[in-house]
């Protein structure tokens, strides 16, 4: 039988950074597509400074960013991409001209970028099937902690029993712009949905997580426990910024974010009387590709 071959691409306009993902999809009939990842690019543009700060995108960030893109465009086609789709997060969708921008970019390079409210994200992310990658039988929790906000997603036997996104960010946490209401209301509702069900672990999603799991030279699958997130959280917070670039070989845009991070996770961590948390690699950008999929084999 003769093999179908797809060259995808999904462009992730965050709040720390842009990213985009290429990816070729083989299917031959005799079972379920395979995702194999082509490559991946990041830049990191910080939209966030900006939107959550002067509630819109400067200029400078705005220049950065349409370069970005420009040069995603044209990336794209020298990879052979054929189709591709592109959404915008909490950054955009919060700034004052943020709607302007996405509109403007895609009247000069026709790209089709659309921003996405917190509840379309949090669905986008639990399309990638992370629960293919483990134990079907228990019921977990999906965190995706971004610069502007954190996705969470119960879900039991394959099926989301709830989902909520919430204005706790890393880049807001650095901006002092989180205050004592949203931390709560997480919360009461982890607690209220906890209810519900039986005893739930986390899967862990974003850069920072990921980061923390290669510093724990673990092998694929296995968890972080509560207890190493606070060990790394502990000796990160002892050096500067400069000396986590230095001696930690943390990239720039990383080396502040980390630690905010580590602490929603702790967070969500206590709330639920969870141990475990699980991190399969798979975000936002591996969700879009699994909905364009779809898309393109439905047409």
């Amino acid at each position: 039988m003769m093999l179908k071959q797809y060259k995808l691409a999904a462009i992730d306009i965050g709040t720390n950074a842009l990213r985009l993902l290429i990816t070729d999809v083989y299917k031959n009939g005799y079972g379920g597509p395979v995702f194999k990842k082509n490559v991946l690019y990041r830049v990191p543009v910080r939209l966030g400074s900006d939107a959550f700060r002067s509630g819109y995108i400067g200029n400078d960030s705005r220049e950065k960013l349409n370069n970005a893109l420009l040069g995603f465009s044209h990336l794209m086609k020298a990879n052979g991409v054929e189709f591709f789709d592109g959404c915008a997060t909490s950054a955009l969708r919060e700034a004052s001209n943020g709607q302007d921008i996405i509109d403007e970019i895609n009247a000069e390079t026709d790209m089709g970028l659309r921003i996405i409210s917190g509840e379309e994200e949090a669905e986008i992310i639990f399309s990638t099937q992370i629960s293919n990658e483990i134990d079907p039988s228990k019921q977990y929790l999906y965190v995706d902690v971004g610069g502007g906000s954190t996705e969470l997603t119960f879900f039991k036997n394959k099926e989301i029993v709830n989902a909520r996104s919430f204005k706790i960010g890393t880049v807001r946490i650095l901006l002092n712009t989180v205050n004592e209401k949203p931390w709560e209301e997480m919360r009461q509702w982890l607690k209220q949905t906890m209810q519900k069900m039986d005893k739930v672990n986390i899967i862990g999603s974003g850069g920072n997580i990921t980061r923390l799991f290669k510093m724990s030279l673990k092998a694929k699958k296995e968890p972080l426990t509560k207890q190493e997130i606070q060990l790394h959280y502990n000796y990160i917070s002892q050096f500067s910024i400069e000396d986590r670039i230095k001696l930690l070989d943390l990239k720039p845009d990383r080396a502040d974010v980390i630690i905010p991070a580590a602490r929603i996770f702790l967070f969500v961590l206590d709330a639920i009387e969870s141990n475990l948390v699980y991190v399969p690699k798979i975000g936002l950008a591996d969700g879009i590709i699994k909905r364009l999929y779809k898309k393109v084999e439905a047409t």
